[in-house]
């Protein structure tokens, strides 16, 4: 039997990395693997065998006093309680793989180099730009950022990048300095997988090298979806509504195409959106939180998924959620985004930011006949089904295990 490795700083269901490290897990026990995480102590977590060797939870928004949050500094920028738990693992299994996904201000990469060092190949999903960005998203308070590249890291202090804080983005500094220096990811990850084409390219404009990279898509379990390809009216929107999603274009879009709109979701956007689609006189509902059963039912009575995003998008889950239910989407022109759509025949596209041009989207896709619309739907689903389902998935990370483990068995 073969063991991985698993690794993530969340051990539930909190976002969509979580989700593809959970998904995977259970891919791989099917395989008959024996499957091994490792994570932080958090009450929301899932019951494992293996949670005595979770490390002890950080979380700096919650209940930390000022001097308890500096104590904790430490760990967020190298934990050596996260090496010594791992230490005490890897003493009772022997993983012949390592798949980490984020582990970042709580587990920390200071277990990289342990795990090289003990001669297990480790794979890291990148589900963000964290390994060149200090402050995870390449954007700030002025937009779009790439002011780091080439280790410049003082930029995240200078323009508070992480939460508009200068003591985040001090520990922020000094996480990302150290392990430029230290070399932590490219001397110890054997190969990075990253969904979205654009963010390999990005990481190697900033001076990772090509060959460690390797495009593997995310992937949903289509059979969680039933599609409807039956065109409804209103164009939907969910997420998270804060300025980078994009979601204010589309209600001054909305305005001007006169089209109706629904938005799902919470953020620190929510009533300054609502002022202005009461401004613009755009016909928007806000739906507020839905859970996954009551968000798959507002799309499937919908026209289509706007996915309007100002920043880099690795690659939403909810433009492939979205097809899976035989919904086309409109989407933003930007980073990982237009990998997702085929225009024309999934889904429409239109420039970032631009009002004009995702008003004249939302206007061609509300006067598309129910036929064309139904086409695009049942498209998108056969897409999904051929190129993001999970069985591709385990194809692809199957092959890449093996070529890992070759490359490991080689140097051993």
């Amino acid at each position: 039997m073969k063991t991985l490795l698993s690794i993530n700083n969340y051990y539930y269901r909190r976002g969509g990395a979580e989700t593809v490290f959970f998904e995977h897990n259970q891919l791989f026990e099917t395989l008959g693997w024996q499957v091994v995480p490792f994570a932080m102590q958090h009450p929301g977590n899932l019951p494992s065998p293996w949670s005595e060797y979770f490390v002890d939870e950080i979380e700096f928004e919650s209940k930390y006093s000022m001097l308890q949050k500096l104590a904790r500094v430490p760990k967020v920028i190298y934990s050596m309680e996260a090496r010594h738990k791992l230490d005490r693992l890897l003493q009772r299994v022997s993983p012949d793989i390592c798949h980490a996904h984020n582990i970042y201000h709580h587990i920390s990469p200071s277990i990289l180099g342990l795990l090289h060092a003990r001669g297990v190949p480790v794979v890291m999903t990148l589900h963000d730009l964290k390994i060149a960005c200090p402050a995870y998203r390449m954007l700030n308070s002025t937009g779009i950022c790439e002011r780091c590249q080439g280790g410049a890291y003082y930029h995240v202090l200078r323009h508070r990048c992480v939460k508009d804080s200068l003591a985040l983005s001090g520990v922020a500094f000094l996480e990302s300095t150290l392990h430029r220096l230290l070399g932590t990811y490219v001397r110890h990850v054997t190969r990075f997988v990253v969904p979205s084409r654009f963010y390999i390219s990005k990481f190697v404009e900033w001076g990772f090298p090509q060959d460690q990279f390797v495009h593997v898509p995310n992937f949903i379990d289509i059979r969680a979806f039933e599609p409807a390809v039956e065109p409804g009216e209103s164009f939907v929107f969910a997420g998270r509504l804060s300025p980078e999603k994009g979601v204010s274009t589309l209600v001054k879009a909305a305005a001007l195409a006169k089209v109706r709109v629904q938005v799902a979701g919470t953020g620190p956007e929510a009533d300054s959106l609502q002022r202005l689609a009461a401004e613009t006189g755009a016909e928007v509902e806000f739906l507020g939180h839905l859970d996954s059963a009551q968000l798959k039912r507002v799309i499937a009575k919908a026209r289509a998924v706007v996915v309007p995003s100002e920043w880099y998008e690795n690659a939403p889950l909810a433009v492939l959620e979205a097809n899976a239910l035989g919904k086309p989407v409109i989407g933003s022109d930007i980073a990982g985004i237009p990998e997702l759509i085929r225009r024309g025949e999934t889904g429409e596209l239109f420039t970032a930011g631009d009002v004009n041009a995702l008003a004249e989207c939302l206007q061609r896709m509300a006067g598309k006949p129910a036929a064309e619309l139904r086409e695009m739907g049942l498209a998108a689903r056969l897409w999904i089904e051929q190129e993001f389902s999970a069985s591709r998935y385990m194809e692809r990370m199957q092959q890449l295990y093996a070529q890992v483990d070759a490359t490991a068995t080689g140097i051993r």
